[in-house]
């Protein structure tokens, strides 16, 4: 077995690369000489990892949205088995984006090298016969939701559950210290353009409604990293004041704002471990919506959801995905104190369930004491 080459590290979104920058600093820790290669974005980036692959490369939404691009993507997994064969990890470690990681992992089996998924990829929510491909192509998967685990083990499979990172990211603590401002309603829009593009412009006139109601009513706007800030204004109206928020500072907007209008994602989570009322939507093509909902197994899109199992946060997706449902929906909250203190009473002992800190070092340890046993 190689026991001297880097090890190669993969993120293909925005959550996924600040995994991935924890996992590599509790690597670091651990063994300080270690070297990284791999995919990623600027936190990966400034973890110390080379990325040879920028993760934007990836970054498609839907089944649709993925067909198209398809002939790009195998371009570049023909530069990626070329920079593995070159630089000879001894072990990769892929997070989350199944459709382009499968891939890695079957050309990684192929070349004997060692395959970690942290961040298991959402089998549970649809298309659950993968869990056999994991079985047969990872050495280990490790899981950062609670139910993952049960999941797994109903199907024969024994994996690792190690809590999730976001409560070693997030400042959870200073947070709580933050009082929201009545005021303030906060948006965020996602991190991938075709989201953007789709969702922010039924977001701003979602505020302009609000607005005439509620006239001392402010909007900001969190910045997900890489995003320029005018091509964010681009979907804005020119009479809707709007505060463009640093990528840095969207945890303390989150905190200050009395509610929020966010695209599902791992933002919503966020969210809900934070504290703050959240509407939740997302639009996909027609296409990907319909056949989405032929393999869908789950009952709800936002991970506060799930883990609570049930609705904490209302969702708002495909044809309610639009300004009069979102204000409607945010409406009760920003007019009825009542309302808001039991939808933030709702969000009480997720913090729990989620689980403590350490979700990154649990995971380091995993993979090093088994290349280590693999070794002798």
């Amino acid at each position: 077995m190689n026991t001297t080459g880097p090890i190669w590290i993969s993120a293909g979104e925005a959550s996924g690369d600040i995994h991935a920058a924890s996992l590599l600093g509790a690597l670091l820790e651990r063994q300080p000489g270690l070297k990284a290669v791999g995919m990623g974005g600027p936190a990966l980036t400034r973890a110390g990892c080379d990325v040879l692959f920028p993760m934007r490369l990836i970054s498609l939404v839907g089944f649709t949205e993925v067909f198209s691009g398809l002939p790009r993507i195998l371009k570049l997994l023909g530069e990626v088995k070329r920079a593995l064969i070159e630089t000879k990890p001894r072990a990769i470690i892929l997070i989350d984006c199944p459709d382009f990681h499968f891939r890695v992992a079957r050309m990684a089996k192929k070349l004997g090298i060692p395959v970690y998924y942290y961040v298991s990829p959402q089998v549970w929510a649809w298309r659950s016969g993968r869990v056999e491909f994991l079985r047969r192509f990872t050495r280990k998967v490790l899981c950062i939701l609670p139910f993952e685990r049960d999941f797994y083990a109903a199907r024969g499979m024994d994996v690792d559950y190690v809590g999730h990172p976001l409560m070693d990211q997030m400042p959870l603590a200073e947070l709580d210290a933050i009082r929201p401002d009545p005021n303030l309603l906060g948006l965020l829009p996602g991190s991938r353009r075709k989201e953007i593009s789709t969702l922010l412009p039924e977001f701003a006139k979602a505020a302009q409604l609000l607005r005439r109601e509620f006239p001392n009513l402010r909007v900001a706007l969190a910045r997900a990293p890489g995003l320029d800030p005018e091509y964010l204004r681009s979907f804005l109206p020119p009479e809707l004041p709007v505060e463009i928020v640093e990528p840095d500072d969207r945890y303390r907007l989150m905190r200050a704002s009395r509610v929020l209008l966010a695209a599902s994602g791992t933002v919503t989570l966020e969210a809900a471990l934070i504290g703050t009322p959240t509407v939740v939507a997302y639009r996909l093509s027609a296409l990907s919506y319909a056949i989405g909902k032929l393999v869908i197994q789950v009952k709800w899109a936002s991970l506060a959801n799930l883990i609570m199992g049930r609705e904490v946060f209302p969702e708002l997706l495909q044809d309610k995905a639009t300004a009069q449902y979102f204000a409607a929906r945010l409406r009760g909250w920003i007019a009825d104190e009542k309302a808001l203190e039991a939808a933030r009473a709702d969000l009480a002992g997720l913090r729990e369930r989620v689980g403590g800190p350490g979700a990154a070092g649990r995971a380091a340890d995993i993979i090093l004491n088994d290349l280590r046993a693999m070794s002798r």
